[in-house]
């Protein structure tokens, strides 16, 4: 198949460029990045901060966001620059001066990884409960490469796909690469998640997450989603895929080895009838710039899957309405659809990151009220948190008091979805933990559900994103036989 071009001309990056076909891949990790050239011109301070960070939290960069989307020229401010590679406020200062201690007094290996999993564990490595709450079980087997928080959605976690071209500095799954296997998710078993599917009938969506699937050769990635086609499973109607390979890596869809037949997969979906829609995270408009990337968009797109977009909001890379209206302007006129703003997580380096909620909110709402209805599908600020997404709608004045104005985009209970309430207003509340409920009541209303949902689950040895603890059969699930079946 041949390279289609767009109503612009393609223009690739020469110097990218290997034999005349497409470019080289190459990754830079804590080991290598002094060999980056443009790193070499920083002051040694920088660096050694680097060096300090990234032995605490994941660092991997590669050709393609240092060649194309950094501006050296304004390092280290540069949003990208920002978002790739570690800065020393990311620790916290007591943290940070304990690695540079160590590092500086030339420690083993050892002693240097002890450290730094005694600064990890400090820094919430699974917020919202992702680790205990939200593991699924298919009859006695916890399937722990699997999340089901919401009914109607259930995450997987290829194992192939559990790393990604370039890591964000502030993600919340940053735990998935820095070498401790129990912080991991991971699962092979895609006939396991058949299983599931089958057992579990209110799962309309399957989430391919991690990491980054699209890390992936497209005959791995087939191998997890054709078994679900295959399967002709009559709940299952939207297959995503969350990503950031289009921003950090775009040839993966237009000139790498297998593009053609990673698009070809991607209308193998479409053409069984489902949705196919990859989540696409963009954290900064200069990630859409490129004329690579704009290809790769359309390419995805002429396969009949749906791009939708989002990122939270990040001090020091995207805290203005201005960058997020032009992000959401672009995303349109490229043909993809603004999904979510979100709150940064409470987890990792989020201090470095956080912005108060209600700045938050002024922020979306001078970017939304600056675009057209068209990119009015975006929803924000939210926060991802334990019971589910919570939705800053704004600060208001209710029966003489200041309050935040929540609501629900998702609940562990469906039921609490849509359901206005109201906080204490709170100027330097950055998180749903910082809240407290409005007009005197003692906690907000669904509280006392949640944490009854938690408990039944933990003693059930069973998390399942409705809070059931069971599957929807009440009888026991044997799970030799579901494979047998199954296959």
């Amino acid at each position: 198949m041949e390279v289609a071009l767009s109503y612009f001309e393609f223009k690739p990056n020469e110097s990218f460029f290997v034999d005349g076909k497409g470019p080289r891949y190459k990754s830079y990790n804590l080991r290598t990045f002094e060999k980056i050239p443009q790193i070499k011109k920083l002051p040694e301070e920088v660096r050694f901060n680097i060096r300090v960070v990234g032995n605490v939290l994941p660092f991997k960069v590669n050709n393609y966001v240092i060649e194309e989307l950094i501006n050296w020229d304004n390092v280290p401010e540069d949003p990208i620059f920002q978002l790739t590679f570690p800065q020393k406020t990311m620790l916290k200062p007591h943290h940070f001066d304990k690695m540079a201690a160590v590092l500086k007094k030339g420690a083993t290996k050892q002693e240097i990884t002890a450290t730094a999993n005694e600064i990890r564990m400090q820094l919430n490595p699974h917020p919202a409960g992702q680790k205990d709450e939200n593991t699924p079980q298919l009859g006695c087997e916890t399937l722990s490469g699997m999340q089901h928080k919401y009914q109607e959605t259930a995450l997987f976690f290829p194992s192939q796909g559990q790393t990604c071209h370039a890591y964000c500095t502030f993600c919340f799954r940053w735990p998935q690469f820095v070498g401790i296997d129990e912080l991991k998710f991971a699962m092979k078993e895609a006939e396991l998640l058949v299983a599931y599917l089958k057992e579990h009938s209110e799962v309309t969506d399957v989430l391919f997450t991690g990491g980054d699937p699209m890390i992936m050769k497209a005959r791995v990635l087939a191998s997890y989603i054709e078994p679900l086609l295959e399967a002709d499973l009559p709940n299952l109607r939207t297959i995503r895929i969350g990503t950031k390979g289009l921003a950090y890596w775009p040839y993966k869809f237009v000139t790498d080895s297998d593009a053609d037949e990673m698009l070809d997969l991607f209308r193998k979906v479409s053409d069984a009838g489902l949705h196919l829609a990859l989540m696409g995270h963009y954290s900064h408009p200069v990630e859409l710039e490129t004329d690579i990337h704009k290809e790769a968009a359309r390419r995805v797109r002429s396969t009949g899957a749906q791009i939708r977009t989002q990122s939270p909001l990040l001090r020091h890379i995207n805290d203005s309405s201005d960058i997020w209206a032009d992000m959401w302007r672009e995303q349109v006129r490229q043909g993809m659809i603004p999904y979510y703003m979100f709150v940064v997580r409470d987890t990792g380096a989020r201090h470095h990151f956080d912005i108060p909620l209600e700045d938050a909110w002024k922020i979306f709402r001078g970017a939304f009220m600056q675009v057209s209805g068209i990119a009015r599908t975006v929803r924000g600020p939210s926060m991802s948190a334990g019971p589910g997404k919570v939705h800053v709608l704004g600060v208001s004045e209710v029966a003489g008091e200041k309050v935040f104005t929540l609501q629900f985009l998702q609940g562990r209970n469906p039921d609490w979805t849509g359901r206005p309430f109201f906080a204490k207003y709170n100027k330097k509340a950055v998180w749903l933990d910082d809240l407290e409920p409005a007009f005197g009541e003692k906690e907000f209303f669904f509280e006392k559900e949640y944490r009854r949902k938690v408990k039944e689950d933990a003693s059930n040895g069973n998390s399942n994103g409705n809070g059931s603890g069971k599957s929807e059969s009440s009888k026991p699930v044997n799970v030799k036989k579901i494979l047998e079946r199954v296959n």
